[in-house]
């Protein structure tokens, strides 16, 4: 009997170590530390092309010299993602491969 146990063990243990890494929702803080309004931030894993929605959603807008949380919850068990801000002027800033699963906030500058 102690076999079996032990034979069943081992099989979910397999099963374990072979299914896919969850995907995961990342929270953090953007400080809009320049002088203009940002009114759209859009994201993307770096592995892909296709920016995701305005995490600011329909009527968002984070002014100057404020702070708001951030979620990225699409789905994705990727760390690496690209950032898209749209500032109020026009201005746009794409910054590459930030590592959300450690950032706990992200500041833009002028």
């Amino acid at each position: 009997m102690h076999k079996n146990l032990a034979g069943g063990l081992a099989a979910l243990f397999l099963v374990a170590a072979i299914t896919p890494a969850t995907a995961q929702t990342v929270e953090f803080t953007v400080i809009n530390n320049s002088s203009v309004d940002l009114h759209y931030f859009f994201t993307t894993p770096s592995n892909e092309n296709n920016w995701g929605e305005d995490l600011l959603g329909d009527s968002g807008i984070l002014e100057a010299g404020y702070q708001a949380t951030a979620t990225i919850g699409d789905g994705s068990d990727q760390c690496l993602y690209d950032f898209r801000f749209v500032m109020d002027n026009g201005a746009e800033l794409i910054e590459p491969q930030i590592d959300i699963c450690t950032l706990d906030s992200y500041t833009i500058h002028d």
